[in-house]
């Protein structure tokens, strides 16, 4: 699916934007905007994606997405009872940069900014303190608003425990890379055909590469193997047809490229610790926060 740019648009009195939403449901809607985005998401079960990566959540989580990166959510309430809750902040690239630069003081936001071109989740306990200052931005004015953000910014950089979402390929250096051509194109067929066989000597020639130059210039330039790289698509595949359907799982595994049931479960175990029945089981039948 190819993603749409999104328009964002500030708060009133604000030079970037705040928004808090409720809903039972959160459709996928793969887009991107030049804004940087923190995301703080509760009450919420189902599946993130950004960049290249793909994951299961049913806890509070918080995201930082950096300029240009391609992100959705497809998501519902715990429960029928209280909608899920998410927080919304929109930051103009140009306005924090100027800000970052004119301030020696948040010099120390430099390299956060920039790992967020591949996206950043944080920590349970950051999480826990970034909903208390969301709360409090929903009630206060512009000015207000304003140094939450900022305290917000200053407890997102002091988390150790924050991971690094999306492969290195969605990193904006890399777009400057003159053999980026080659890896979008098999990036391209890649995602055009991965519930299909894919043949890495046809991959190879696409990127005019003998098959084992390609594996290393796949592996160095994504950070992953390919075969890692595909099974990560078809896993992410299949967590939605898991989350949003009915099918069996033998065909879910057949829908999603696998050409065994055995092999299906063994990669799904691997990249989300549990089996499909066991993740299908936790999206219907949700514990409580």
């Amino acid at each position: 699916m190819k993603a749409k740019r999104g328009k964002v648009l500030p708060s009133n009195n604000c030079s970037w934007r705040f928004a808090k939403r409720e809903s039972f449901s959160k459709a996928f809607n793969w887009h991107y905007h030049p804004e940087y985005e923190i995301c703080l998401t509760l009450n919420s079960i189902g599946s993130k994606h950004i960049g290249d990566h793909v994951s299961h959540y049913e806890k509070p989580h918080l995201v930082l997405i950096g300029s240009d990166l391609p992100h959705s959510w497809q998501a519902k309430a715990i429960d029928s009872i209280t909608p899920q809750t998410i927080y919304v902040i929109q930051i103009p690239v140009v306005w924090l940069t100027d800000l970052v630069k004119n301030n020696p003081e948040l010099a120390i936001l430099e390299n956060i900014l920039k790992l967020s071109l591949r996206g950043i989740e944080f920590s349970a306990q950051t999480t826990i303190a970034a909903t208390t200052i969301c709360e409090a931005m929903n009630s206060a004015d512009s000015f207000d608003q304003y140094i939450l953000l900022i305290k917000l910014l200053n407890l997102m950089v002091k988390d150790n425990n924050k991971k690094i979402l999306a492969s290195s390929f969605y990193t904006f250096e890399n777009k400057t890379d003159i053999s980026v051509d080659k890896l979008d194109k098999v990036i391209k067929h890649i995602y055009q055909h991965f519930t299909q066989t894919l043949n890495a000597d046809e991959l190879a020639s696409l990127a005019y590469m003998s098959t084992n130059h390609f594996h290393r210039f796949f592996k160095q330039r994504t950070d992953q193997t390919l075969t890692q790289f595909i099974n990560q698509l078809r896993i992410g595949k299949a967590c939605k047809l898991l989350i949003n359907s009915k099918i069996h799982i033998s065909a879910i595994s057949d829908q999603c490229g696998f050409r065994n049931i055995s092999n299906f479960n063994r990669r799904f175990q691997i990249m989300k610790s549990c089996t499909p029945k066991e993740f299908r089981k936790s999206i219907h039948q949700p514990s409580p926060l």
